[in-house]
């Protein structure tokens, strides 16, 4: 960071996408990087209800109240004067007052040019508006299968006309093995060189990852000098059990750029969730480094027991470890990869 402690606006725009701002909040002079935030800037949220307080503190006095799902204008971001909060960021919604950001998901809405003909094997998809919904058979009108939300990822195997006259991809389910339809213009295909490996020259056995769960970051390493750090959301303690990260030695043999990760019963904390982005499983019970749309509200543990990150950290991280997966492939799976180490 510069000497005066001034975060630009680019500085301030890699910190939040890489989940990073909160570490640095007792050093820097936010203000000014702040009040540039990008005005086309939305939010998503994500919890049952969020409240809009007037002053952006929980002893505030709610003055509105959104549901989950409804888009939001951010205006600016601020920050608590509640030094003791792992996550002292708050959204101003507009002229309404301030929400929490740990219930919003950051998101734009970018309308992309369909491409007709894809590989022969599927491509890789992101969504990039604050959602989507995914139908049996392509049209607005066929019956609801899921809703794709901002940064997941899908594998788009065609293109098809829709009933309603518009473009449609069709996209491949990995769990359950069906197809759905997505309109064609929420979604991009990634581009190959964006899956290219990072620090590809730099030797695979010198690369290392460390969880650190006391301080809820995770670290990586280029033989002892850290090249990158990103604020995650490990195992945490709910109603029906205790999840937690496992301690010790692991590595990253098994990767994928999507997933749809689901389990349990979720009228008691079970979860489905399709398009789970830039995986990195490091046990076989499941435990991964992935990209976390369904919460913003890292530096607490809150997870089933995977390392939550945001998209673009979990992006990073899936380019940057070993074994790497080609682009026109839906995973990896080998006995080696990059080494993480979990603490307490």
């Amino acid at each position: 960071m510069p000497p005066s402690h001034i975060l630009s606006r680019r500085d301030f725009l890699k910190l939040t996408g890489a989940g990073l701002l909160g570490l640095f909040l007792p050093q820097l002079d936010l203000e000014p990087a702040l009040a540039q935030f990008a005005s086309d800037q939305q939010g998503r949220v994500t919890t049952a209800t969020l409240n809009v307080y007037d002053t952006p503190a929980l002893t505030g006095q709610v003055v509105k109240a959104y549901w989950r799902d409804v888009v939001l204008p951010i205006a600016s971001i601020v920050i608590s004067e509640d030094e003791t909060a792992y996550n002292r960021v708050w959204y101003k919604i507009g002229e309404d007052g301030y929400a929490y950001s740990g219930a919003i998901q950051p998101v734009r809405t970018v309308l992309n040019q369909p491409i007709n003909i894809l590989p022969e094997e599927g491509a890789l998809a992101e969504v990039t508006v604050p959602y989507t919904d995914a139908r049996w058979e392509a049209g607005k009108d066929k019956e609801f299968a899921y809703r794709f939300y901002y940064e997941t990822t899908h594998w788009a195997v065609g293109l098809v006309q829709g009933a309603d006259g518009n473009p449609w991809y069709k996209v491949y389910d990995d769990k359950w093995k069906f197809y759905y339809y997505a309109q064609a213009e929420h979604l991009r295909i990634v581009p190959t060189e964006e899956l290219a490996p990072l620090s590809p020259d730099f030797p695979s056995q010198l690369k290392r990852i460390e969880v650190r769960l006391n301080e809820q970051v995770a670290i990586a390493y280029e033989d002892q000098n850290p090249v990158f750090m990103a604020r995650i959301a490990s195992g945490g303690r709910f109603r029906n059990g205790t999840y937690s990260t496992p301690v010790g030695h692991h590595m990253t043999y098994h990767k994928r750029p999507f997933r749809h990760m689901a389990a349990g019963d979720l009228a008691s904390n079970g979860f489905d969730l399709p398009g789970v982005p830039w995986v990195s499983y490091i046990t076989e019970s499941g435990v991964a480094l992935h990209g976390t749309y369904w919460h913003n509200d890292f530096g607490h543990p809150r997870s089933h027991g995977c390392i939550n990150l945001t998209s673009q950290a979990a992006k990073w991280l899936y380019r940057w470890t070993q074994p790497v997966v080609p682009p026109n492939e839906q995973m990896v799976y080998e006995k080696y990869g990059t080494g993480v180490d979990v603490f307490e």
